[in-house]
């Protein structure tokens, strides 16, 4: 096992058609399972991201062999799974905030990356 994150192959990007509507199937999914309604239901699907980044945690300390009672416990492929969970509860809680989830997201991403990359950033693909 090497001390280095793997590479990841990427099968779906952000702006896939796949990944919105499946964003779109697990928030009806969820909204229609919720065991909470109203500003409670809301908040517990944002808090469920401090759950999810816990888990990230756990598997980094996992796979580095950091606790010393349960050594080696996962594995970078663990970390990668995790780190993607966050990314679906972070994207599931948008939608609860808003219907336009893919555009919230794509107008935020671009004003982080025209910041971050400043007029070097890449151009919105239509």
């Amino acid at each position: 096992m090497t001390d280095q994150p793997a590479a990841s192959s990427g099968t779906c990007s952000p702006s896939s058609p796949d990944l919105w509507s499946s964003v779109d199937a697990l928030w009806t999914w969820l909204d229609g399972n919720r065991a909470h309604d109203g500003g409670e239901a809301l908040l517990l699907r944002i808090l469920k991201l401090s759950e999810e980044v816990g888990e990230v945690a756990q598997a980094v300390i996992g796979v580095t062999g950091q606790n010393p009672r349960k050594g080696v416990t996962h594995t970078w492929e663990d970390v990668q799974g995790e780190l993607c969970d966050v990314v679906i509860t972070a994207l599931v809680a948008l939608r609860t905030l808003t219907p336009d989830t893919r555009e919230v997201f794509t107008r935020h991403l671009e004003r982080v990356t025209a910041r971050s990359l400043g007029p070097s950033a890449p151009a919105r693909r239509k």
